[in-house]
């Protein structure tokens, strides 16, 4: 379908066709090259992270988190339900089981005190998600897994740029990853990274995500022989997409501002409308909207009413518990209210840079038709 708003536009200029112009003109470094450490060293700056490597997707970045961590068969994962199946998968893709645990009700993320109860003596890690580009409760999901002895891995995939009190996340796990598949804040087209502080883990995800190979230099660019030392995988990003990437976080802060923006508008545009909640950020917390969700009375009514008018929503996320995978052949029999409660509700709205006001107030005025269609 031809959407007269579409949730999401890629935000490029010429600088992004010209980087990747030069990427393929080079006439190698495809694959590898060196726009991918300029891509990581930049995304490491701009979290405050020591270390930073890319991967050709947030998933495969999830996987090689686990993966080099040693995660494995008779190991508990616990995961939100409230997700991209993606995160709920990932304990499966190394033998580890996925256990759901609700949200709370101010940031959709994991609720630390049902976290709690869901810890067993096989639980080896916690992987929230910042949802939609808000932090969770990621200082408290901290200082359970201290106490507890556990893995945190953040899965900031949405959230890129975000932060609470000026500490980007990202930064509170003991690993974490990014996405820039095309809908994110920034976009290689498709790809990922893994953030982290610790110099042993930097080095084996090195290995993993480029089949066990000790690089002593770009293996397409030399006669050396080098070694395999361990098993690996075919996880790297395409010096094509680190090209594009870098060109991104030139304009980083910019595309963020343009997101904060909008989001303000729609709040205010959505004021008066009693049958539209607009969650409230928590003082602190710096949201990049890389969603723009509000919670909504009969949704799926509005979900079609605003298709017949051409402008595409969303729901993000229908539990992954529910899903067939988990449900049918899992046999998943998870009981988790809120996350119930609030994917019921949940409907994002069209947001990205180059999104004008007279859009954002067509989008909000056919919300307020539909209701007051019915009253």
């Amino acid at each position: 379908m031809k959407w007269k708003i579409p949730l999401f536009r890629m935000y490029w200029d010429e600088d992004d066709l010209q980087l990747v112009h030069n990427a393929i003109s080079s006439g190698m470094n495809w694959a590898v090259g060196p726009e991918v450490t300029m891509f990581e060293d930049m995304i490491a700056r701009y979290t405050g992270s020591e270390f930073c490597l890319t991967f050709n997707s947030g998933t495969s970045a999830l996987h090689a988190s686990l993966l080099a961590h040693g995660v494995g068969r008779g190991d508990e994962v616990i995961v939100p339900s409230f997700t991209f199946i993606a995160t709920a998968n990932a304990p499966l893709f190394v033998g580890a089981k996925p256990v759901f645990a609700d949200i709370e009700r101010e940031t959709f993320g994991l609720d630390p005190a049902e976290v709690l109860k869901k810890i067993t003596q096989k639980t080896r890690a916690i992987l929230p998600i910042h949802y939609g580009g808000c932090p969770c409760k990621i200082k408290e999901l901290r200082e359970i897994a201290d106490e507890k002895g556990l893995l945190l891995v953040e899965d900031a995939a949405e959230a890129f740029g975000a932060d609470i009190n000026g500490r980007q996340v990202g930064t509170f796990g003991d690993v974490a990853i990014l996405s820039f598949c095309q809908n994110k804040v920034i976009t290689t087209g498709e790809g990922g990274a893994i953030t982290t502080g610790l110099r042993d883990l930097y080095e084996k995800l090195k290995l993993l995500r480029s089949h066990g190979r000790q690089d002593n230099g770009d293996y397409f660019s030399t006669t050396t022989v080098m070694d395999y030392i361990s098993l690996g995988y075919n996880m790297r990003m395409s010096n094509l997409s680190a090209a594009l990437g870098v060109a991104q976080m030139k304009k980083a802060d910019y595309i963020i501002s343009q997101r904060r923006e909008l989001a303000g508008l729609y709040r205010q545009l959505l004021q008066g409308i009693p049958e539209v909640v607009v969650p409230v950020v928590p003082h602190g917390y710096s949201h990049v909207y890389q969603l723009f969700t509000i919670l909504a009375e009969d949704r799926d009514a509005l979900i079609r009413h605003l298709e017949q008018k051409g402008i595409m929503t969303k729901i993000y996320f229908p539990p992954v518990h529910e899903t067939y995978f988990y449900h049918s052949v899992r046999k998943d029999k998870s009981r988790l209210p809120v996350t119930k409660d609030i994917s019921g509700r949940v409907v994002s709205l069209p947001i990205f840079p180059g999104l004008s006001r007279d859009d954002a107030a067509y989008v909000t005025s056919e919300i307020r038709s539909f209701y007051r269609s019915k009253s």
